[in-house]
């Protein structure tokens, strides 16, 4: 079945070589999981058009995606492609890098307010997210709107019985701080979970999901390792924030759902797991986290 096209300029946020070329497919799971958090939208031209995303996906045991749309734009395509889509269910927000944009623009509102149509317009639209705060593309200047578009979408969250996914980028201590402040929702998820072990026993005691990306391959993440280690197996998800963070041994290509196996063994390597069961938890935990199968 064809689906909605939206093609944007990606760009992989690291210093490594511009290989465009697509990786080889890796061994597949012995256990399904999905991948948490995706932007399939996000494409340089048609070097993975959705159709062959899902499909190689599929292949390698990941026949389940959370589509992520940070703008209107991707919001949108996002509820769109769920729709027309089995694989897909949906997560709308604004990025909180688009926050302090749109207030300048004195467009906050409107634009919060589409936010909350499409998070209802349709019942595979499972999330609100991603948003959270971002200090490390926005500066001082912009941190109020950040602050206050977080806010927003925590209440929203709650009240469309969402879950919430944050993106938290050098900013752990002020997340903490407003998810404390409003009051966690039920379901909530850490998306590219970037902290040290004690920012992860802090989210864990407010309810979170922890959400590892390819960043857990990286030789430079230790800390982040140290956070996977002292997860509970029924805490753990996996995603590929794709296209970027693509996992060792690819860092610097797209990424892409199908390559989730590798992080996935890593992640079964560093937590000392048997991959199976692993993996059976990672699927579990999705559904438990996401508001059930799909």
């Amino acid at each position: 079945m064809s689906g909605p096209t939206r093609a944007r300029s990606g760009s992989q946020e690291s210093g490594h070589s511009r290989d465009r070329g697509r990786p080889p497919a890796p061994e597949p799971l012995p256990h399904p999981v999905v991948d948490n958090h995706c932007h399939l939208d996000i494409a340089d031209g048609d070097w993975l058009p959705t159709e062959e995303a899902l499909a190689a996906s599929a292949a390698v045991g990941v026949p389940r995606i959370v589509q992520i749309g940070c703008d209107l734009p991707g919001a949108r395509w996002a509820v769109e492609a769920a729709a027309t889509h089995d694989a897909l269910v949906a997560g709308v927000a604004l990025h909180p890098n688009e926050a302090p944009r749109l207030a300048a623009e004195g467009l906050l509102d409107e634009a919060m307010a589409e936010i909350e149509r499409l998070a209802g317009a349709h019942d595979k639209v499972r999330a609100v997210g991603e948003t959270g705060l971002d200090f490390f593309r926005t500066g001082e200047d912009g941190r109020e709107a950040q602050v206050e578009s977080f806010r927003r979408h925590v209440d929203l969250a709650k009240r469309l019985d969402k879950t919430l996914v944050i993106h938290d980028r050098d900013a752990h201590e002020e997340v903490l701080r407003v998810v404390a402040e409003e009051g966690a929702p039920p379901r909530w998820v850490m998306h590219c979970f970037s902290g040290d072990a004690d920012v992860a026993r802090r989210c864990l005691d407010l309810g979170a999901y922890l959400s590892f990306s390819g960043t857990v391959t990286f030789k430079n993440a230790r800390e982040v390792r140290e956070a996977l280690v002292v997860a509970p197996r029924d805490r753990v998800l996996v995603e590929t924030d794709a296209p970027y963070l693509t996992p060792t041994p690819h860092r610097g290509r797209p990424n892409a759902s199908y390559l989730v196996p590798l992080t996935v063994r890593s992640m079964a390597e560093t937590r000392g797991d048997d991959l199976a069961a692993l993996c059976a938890a990672i699927d579990a935990n999705t559904e438990a986290a996401f508001g059930g199968a799909w």
